[in-house]
Parts: C-alpha cells; sequence; structure tokens
C-alpha cells in the first residue's frame, strides 16, 4: 500500500476547523499490533468453473504423480494426434513472451485440490516447487462430455481427442487473446495417462470464484471496478487481433477475480466469425427477457452481432447488479444511463467503455463530491501519529465486517461521512489505499482511549 501524506492543519477545507491536540494527551502504553489488511478480498482460489459438491471429488490426476527422468516426475509422451495437434498450435501461439512452463514445471508439485468442472474440463489447484500457486486445466475423466461419447461411441480415445479439442481451443484462444482482463496462460503440459495417450493439461493463472451474493456486500467502488474490467475486456474481444470475438457461454462461472480484476477464463465456447444473413430476419438475438433484431449488413453479415451479444449479457449478469446499487449520488444519473442504454442496446461497447472511464475519472479526481460540508459547524481537532483501537460500530457496505472501514477522496468526504452517521464521534485515516488511491478510513463512537500508531491519524468531534 502506497503511504498517504499526513493532512497537515493548515490544509483544513474550507468551512471545516482542525486543531491540533498535543502528543502528550496519548494514552501511554506499548504501539499496538499491526491489525491485518482490511480491504476485502475473495477466499479460496476457484478458476470460476461449476462447482459439483453432489458427485465424488476426484483426486489429481495420477500423471502428475508419477515418476519419469525426462518428464519431470511425468511419463515420456509418445507420439499421436493430440500431441501434433499441440505441437501445431505452437505456431499460433505468439512468440517473444515469457518462458513458457511445460510438464518439468509440474515435477513434484504439492497441495493439489479439485477445485471444479464442468462439461468437458476439471480444474484443480496445485502448488509448484518454488511455492506458487496455479490452477491446472485437464479434460475430466468422468466428466458429462466424455463419459456420454464413450456410452454412445465405445471409442475412448477418439473420444478424448474430441473432449480435448475444446481445451486445445480455449489454449490458444487464451494465448492469441491475451489482454489484462483475460486469464494468463503460463502453459501447458502432454503426457501419456492410462490407455490414453499424449493427455493435454493447460497451466493458467489462479483466480477466485466470482460469487454475486458476495460482490453485492462489497464496496460499490469494488463492484465498479468489476465492471470497469468487464467494460474493457468487452472492448477488447470487439476489438481483437482474430476479429469480434462473442462468448456464446456468458455467465458469471466463465470469469474469476484475480487481485480484484475480473478476468474471463472460459473460452472454449468462444466464437470470431459474425452470423451471416440475407435480411435482418436472420440476425435476431434472442434471450429469456426479450430479443433484439440487427441489421444485415451489404456483406452479408449481421451488423455488430458479436458484440452486442456480449454487452447484453454484461447488462443482464453484471451491471444491472452491481453498477448503480449504493454509488454516490451524483454518479447514480450517469450510472443509470449505461444501465439502460445497454440494457436496450442502443451504444455499443466503444461508448459504453467510454462513459465508464468518464465515472472512472469522477470518482478518481474527486470531482463528483457534492459541496455538503462547507456549511458544517462541526470541530474536528487533528492527533498526528495515533488511532483508535476500539469504540467501533458497524456500517454498510464496510470493507471490515465488524467496524465501519471506508474509502474517502480527502479530510473534507471524511468529515462529511461522520456528520451523515448518527454515532460518529471521531475518525482514524489509515496510510492504505483502495484501488483509486482513495484513503481507508475507520469512523468511530468515541475516543475514550488514543493510543500511538505513527501511520494513522485521528480526528475527533470537539465538545460542544
Amino acid at each position: 500500500p502506497r503511504a498517504l501524506p499526513r493532512v497537515p492543519p493548515a490544509s483544513s477545507p474550507p468551512g471545516l476547523r482542525i486543531s491540533a491536540i498535543p502528543a502528550q494527551v496519548l494514552a501511554p502504553g506499548p504501539r499496538p499490533p499491526v491489525p491485518p489488511d482490511p480491504r476485502p478480498g475473495f477466499p479460496g482460489p476457484t478458476p470460476g468453473l461449476r462447482r459439483t459438491p453432489q458427485r465424488r471429488v476426484p483426486g489429481p490426476p495420477a500423471r502428475w504423480r508419477r515418476g519419469g527422468a525426462e518428464s519431470g516426475g511425468l511419463q515420456r509422451p509418445r507420439s499421436g494426434q493430440l500431441r501434433a495437434r499441440v505441437r501445431g498450435a505452437e505456431g499460433l501461439l505468439s512468440a517473444g513472451g515469457p518462458p513458457r512452463l511445460g510438464c518439468a514445471a509440474l515435477r513434484n508439485v504439492s497441495g493439489a485440490q479439485y477445485v471444479g468442472s464442468g462439461y468437458t474440463k476439471a480444474v484443480y489447484r496445485v502448488r509448484l516447487p518454488g511455492g506458487a500457486a496455479v490452477a491446472l486445466k485437464a479434460v475430466d475423466f468422468s466428466g458429462h462430455d466424455l463419459g456420454s461419447c464413450v456410452r454412445e461411441f465405445g471409442a475412448r480415445r477418439g473420444c478424448y481427442r474430441l473432449a480435448a479439442h475444446k481445451l486445445l481451443k480455449e489454449m490458444v484462444l487464451l494465448e492469441r487473446l491475451r489482454h489484462p482482463n483475460v486469464l494468463q496462460l503460463y502453459g501447458y503440459c502432454y503426457q501419456d495417462s492410462e490407455d490414453i495417450p499424449d493427455t493435454l493439461t493447460t497451466i493458467t493463472e489462479l483466480g477466485a470464484p466470482v460469487e454475486m451474493i458476495q460482490l453485492l456486500q462489497t464496496s460499490w467502488e469494488d463492484r465498479f471496478r468489476i465492471c470497469l474490467s468487464l467494460g474493457r475486456l468487452l472492448h477488447h474481444l470487439a476489438h481483437s487481433p482474430l476479429g469480434s470475438v462473442t462468448l456464446l457461454d456468458f455467465r458469471p462461472r466463465q470469469f474469476v477475480l484475480v487481485d480484484g480484476e475480473l478476468k474471463v477464463t472460459d473460452l472454449d465456447d468462444a466464437r470470431v466469425e459474425e452470423t451471416p444473413c440475407t435480411s435482418s430476419t436472420d440476425c435476431t438475438l434472442e434471450f429469456p427477457a426479450r430479443n433484439f433484431t440487427l441489421p444485415c449488413s451489404a456483406q452479408g453479415w449481421c451488423e455488430d452481432m458479436n458484440e452486442k451479444r456480449n454487452l447484453y449479457n454484461a447488462y443482464r449478469f453484471f451491471f444491472t447488479y452491481l453498477l448503480p446499487h449504493s454509488a454516490p449520488p451524483s454518479l447514480r444519473p450517469l450510472l443509470d444511463t449505461i444501465v439502460n442504454a445497454t440494457g436496450e442496446l442502443t451504444w455499443g461497447v466503444d461508448e459504453t467503455l467510454a462513459q465508464l472511464e468518464t465515472v472512472l475519472h469522477l470518482y478518481r479526481s474527486g470531482k463528483y463530491l457534492q459541496n455538503s460540508t462547507a456549511g458544517s459547524s462541526s470541530e474536528y481537532q487533528r492527533i498526528p501519529d495515533s488511532t483508535i483501537p476500539q469504540e467501533d460500530y458497524r456500517c454498510w457496505p464496510s470493507y471490515h465486517h465488524s467496524s465501519c472501514l471506508l474509502s474517502v477522496f480527502n479530510l473534507a468526504e471524511a468529515v462529511d461521512v461522520c456528520e451523515s452517521h448518527a454515532q460518529c464521534r471521531a475518525f482514524v485515516i489509515t496510510n492504505q489505499t483502495t484501488w483509486t488511491g482513495r484513503k481507508l478510513v475507520f469512523f468511530k463512537t468515541g475516543w475514550s482511549q488514543v493510543v500511538p500508531d505513527a501511520r494513522k491519524t485521528t480526528y475527533v468531534k470537539a465538545p460542544g
């Protein structure tokens, strides 16, 4: 976290009276322990696929535990069709990037945990010998796709190759669509497994699941970050090197959170081609609640169908729930406009992202603040290098479950928040900041015990 400059008494905002309190009034005693980082996190890494607690939870594939001199703990691969496909895919992967992890990186992995699965793939969390935690994704041998294929055709190897095609496609797309909001591909490994040669495993960045119930309990600032991440991702997909890319299976479980940023992780159902048409009747976007008809271009393609499908899905799964909820009042009109325009598809991804970036600028610069503290009659006294260890109260949404910890742009906003809470009698400005650079502040019911802390500054409401 970046250290925040201490607010000197002379920099008090207009309408506020801030006076200094001598250090002698601080309660004696040892320096309090450093509390854990109160900023919210999303516990439990998981790459965001559908979890299936009802089914038997498989252990990590045996091929990650076998010995083998050359493969680094894995069996030596034999030649085969999938291996040839992977080698062919190498030509599609971008060159000049960081060194790619391979089978040798999976030597002596530890802490392998089953994370989740979809119809085709299973995901595991493992820790590499160097200590880094990564996600391993492979075809689920007990999954729906492979199982139904084997039951119908009885060809286990052929069915595996069919299922692995999705994993191979996703691996190539993760690399070709490289972007801060696309899950990072670290590498891949292919080796023998039981009676099937050349099974494919991809090694990717590890993320946390997108749990909408949890997100609704977090701060608006963090929820806006997710929507902004999604807007930037959709803009990238609309203008990608491959053309306009649409996510046919667009649901929250296809995404993960990495350090607060939203990233797409499941790309096996992505499509690059636009829909061909002879008239606008061929260009109908169908959703559960409503349908849209798009124009058919002179070239015989439905205009912007890929990006409009992505945008409406972003509206119905993310924007409508996360954008307006508990937002700063002065930003609500613009946020409502964004939600309505994406819900009606009157905007494309370019305009949507431009408006989201405008919201970010207004919020980060403090221009959204309303001048409500200018007329405040309360006087606050400043106690430098101090904190109040107790006397907490709960507020919502808060960065801490047992206290009122909020982010503010400046001292004036901190005073404004305290004035708006009936129980607030003091607040403590920390040296921690959020992703936008805003200061994290504890709001308190009193200040009967003030202790030294060089990383904080306390402001108390003067009596009278």
